[in-house]
Parts: structure tokens; C-alpha cells; sequence
């Protein structure tokens, strides 16, 4: 009877057969998509006509200080909402790798340092960034002022168009975080084969290739990659050194994380100043408690693993071309090159190429697809 029931038990799942442990790591990446809850620091989440604001600036050029730079010059639809650039292209260049805007509703601290603890303050930031749009708030207000259409649909959002340029430019913000919050990737392969895992469909269990469920136990296995890419959106949000070089060129690096909870505590616009609409200031716990710490320097956040296979090239400064590469990375990494204070969290995983492809097609099933984002006609007139 015993070996009746493990006979059912790898039919049921395939040729490769999870442990319950490894049943459970799984499920704990789902299920997904996750409800959508308003981000109490912004009272125009979720409202449909902020997001239509949201969507037109996004798209607006003349947020630019020479008129010819949008949102989405570096945030492509069809590239998962990256540009494809090992480091973002504004005005000029800068420093960093594009991140995806999938699912950015879901993250705690945003940016690659977490300067910004909502998505409204960091909608600011490339605003004001003189190398990405360069424009200050007071050409932010004017633009909404001077334009009949943007203003009286700031004025069905907000009311009155306020006197002050920041609270204007605050505004113009939390439209586009009320925007942004509505990109969301799909289900994806491995979304199906989880629920089937869950609910013991062999049919379902079957229908995921076997080279992803190889790939997928090394993940919540051996390999150890849900310590940081956790939960549903396949990361903790938080910031670690990955072994990366930090240096952008010779004689000047990147900080990290240590540069931007400077930035943080330093900003007008974090969730305990006087921008936040959350009276209680119950979204700002993780802010007021955030301390500077020398092994914060060189730390980046992990980022979401969904569509990553549509984000090339990874890292915080696109160094790494592939997916494959981001493996062999990992593969090969030096416990030396770390600058972790302690934190000894990653190791060499010495995969061995066949295992290495397994984990490559694991996390290409993460992949939804793409290209789920249509873009609203927007309608003549604000009406």
C-alpha cells in the first residue's frame, strides 16, 4: 500500500514529485494576482479619473524641461515597463538600470535604494532629477496650469488648483502613482501549476514543463532563492549586496541603500512630512523606524522575479545581459566580494550547466507574456 500510494503520488505530480516542505515553499508564492488595497498616503488611489490623469502624464512629454522626455521613455509597455538599457537614459545618462513598474503597487520602498517610501514621493523623483526630466516644480505647476485640458481634470480629481507650486507638483504625483498602481502582470505557467499543486490537479501538475519544476525545487531548494525572492510577488522588498560592483566608473561609486535612507529621512515628501494622507501616519511605520547603518552601503533591493525574462539586462547597473548570466552569477559567486557585515546569506551555488538551464526555464515561467497593457483612447475634452 505504501508504494501504491507513492506510485499515485508521482503520477499526481508528474515525473518529479515535491516533498510536503517543497509543496509549501511553492504555495507560499501564490496565489496571485493579490487584491488590489488603496495606498492610504494618496486619497486619489484608485480613482478613475486620477488614474486617467495619471495615465495622460505619464505619456506627457511636455513634463519634460526641453518638451521631448516622458515617463515612458525609459518605462516601456512592450519591454514589461523598462527601456532595455543597461543604465536609464534621460536627459542623460545615469546610473542605475530601469526597473519595472509591474506590480510596483506592491512594494514597500522604491527605487533601487529605497529613497522614496511611497509611489507618489518617488514619482517626484525623476520629476525633479535633473538628469532624467529636469524640471522643478514650478514648470511642473505651470504646465498643469496653462493647459486647459490637464487643469480642469486636476480639478475633477483635487478640487481647486492650490497656489502652491510643490502642492501642485504633489498632485501631479499622486495622479501618476494612482496610474502606475493600476500595472499589473497576469497569471503566469507558474501560477497554474501552483493552484494545481495546491488543489492536487494532476491534470494541471502535468501541463507544467518538467525542466521548470527541476528549476523550481532548486529555487526553494538547494539554491535557497525565496530567502529574498519571497510571497506572491517573488521578493522581500528589502536590500542586500548581491556581489555586484558598486563602483559606476573609476573613482566614483554608488552608494546604495546607506545613500538613499539619507535621502529618505531627509525628504519633504516621505510618508511622515506634511504631503501624506494618512492622518495617523500608519503607512509610515517602516520610515520612522528606518536607521542608518554603515552595512546598508552597496545594498540594492531585490527585485520582483515576474517577467523578469522581458526586464534584460539585471542589476542595479544592467551588468548582467541574460538570464543566464544572472545564474552563473550566483553559480559563481565569492563570499569575498560581499560586503555583507554579517549578513551571510548568499553562497556559491556551483550548479552544474544541466541544473543551471533547469532554473533558466523556471524562472521564464514567471513570464506572463507581456504585452497585457492597452493603452485608453483619451477622450476629447474634460467634460
Amino acid at each position: 500500500m505504501r508504494w501504491f500510494g507513492l506510485c499515485l503520488a508521482v503520477l499526481a505530480q508528474g515525473a518529479l514529485a515535491f516533498t510536503d516542505a517543497e509543496v509549501h515553499a511553492i504555495a507560499s508564492h501564490g496565489p496571485w494576482p493579490p487584491a488590489f488595497k488603496a495606498d492610504p498616503s494618496n486619497r486619489v488611489s484608485g480613482n478613475a479619473a486620477a488614474i486617467e490623469l495619471g495615465e495622460r502624464l505619464f505619456f506627457e512629454r511636455r513634463l519634460s524641461v526641453n518638451g521631448e522626455i516622458s515617463c515612458s521613455r525609459c518605462h516601456l509597455p512592450e519591454r514589461n515597463w523598462t527601456d532595455g538599457e543597461a543604465r536609464a537614459l534621460g536627459l542623460t545618462r545615469v546610473d542605475r538600470n530601469t526597473p519595472s513598474l509591474n506590480n510596483v503597487r506592491l512594494q514597500r520602498w522604491f527605487g533601487w535604494d529605497g529613497a522614496n517610501d511611497s509611489l507618489w514621493a518617488q514619482s517626484i523623483r525623476p520629476i525633479l532629477d535633473a538628469r532624467e526630466l529636469g524640471m522643478s516644480a514650478q514648470q511642473a505647476a505651470k504646465l498643469v496650469r496653462g493647459d486647459a485640458d490637464l487643469s480642469c481634470r486636476h480639478k475633477k480629481v483635487f478640487g481647486a488648483l492650490p497656489a502652491e507650486d510643490e502642492q501642485l507638483l504633489v498632485d501631479i504625483a499622486k495622479a501618476l502613482a494612482a496610474f502606475q498602481e493600476t500595472l499589473a502582470s497576469a497569471r503566469t505557467a507558474f501560477d497554474e501549476f501552483r493552484d494545481a499543486l495546491v488543489r492536487k490537479d494532476p491534470a494541471g501538475i502535468e501541463k507544467y514543463p518538467e525542466a521548470a519544476k527541476r528549476g523550481l525545487r532548486i529555487f526553494v531548494g538547494k539554491g535557497s532563492c525565496n530567502v529574498c525572492h519571497v510571497g506572491p510577488a517573488f521578493t522581500n522588498g528589502e536590500f542586500h549586496d548581491t556581489g555586484i560592483a558598486f563602483f559606476i566608473e573609476p573613482g566614483r561609486v554608488d552608494p546604495g541603500r546607506h545613500e538613499g535612507i539619507r535621502k529618505l529621512r531627509a525628504s519633504r515628501f516621505n510618508l511622515l512630512g506634511p504631503y501624506s494622507d494618512d492622518p495617523k501616519r500608519a503607512t509610515a511605520t517602516s520610515t520612522r523606524h528606518v536607521v542608518l547603518e554603515h552595512r546598508n552601503f552597496g545594498e540594492f533591493r531585490t527585485p520582483s522575479l515576474r517577467n523578469l525574462a522581458l526586464t534584460a539586462p539585471y542589476m542595479h547597473n544592467g551588468r548582467l545581459a541574460t538570464l543566464r548570466d544572472v545564474v552563473h552569477h550566483y553559480t559563481t559567486i565569492s563570499p569575498d566580494r560581499l560586503h555583507s557585515d554579517g549578513e551571510a546569506i548568499l553562497k556559491a551555488l556551483k550548479l552544474p550547466e544541466p541544473e543551471a538551464q533547469d532554473l533558466v526555464a523556471f524562472l521564464e515561467s514567471l513570464q506572463d507574456g507581456g504585452g497585457n497593457y492597452r493603452r485608453r483612447p483619451f477622450a476629447m475634452g474634460c467634460g
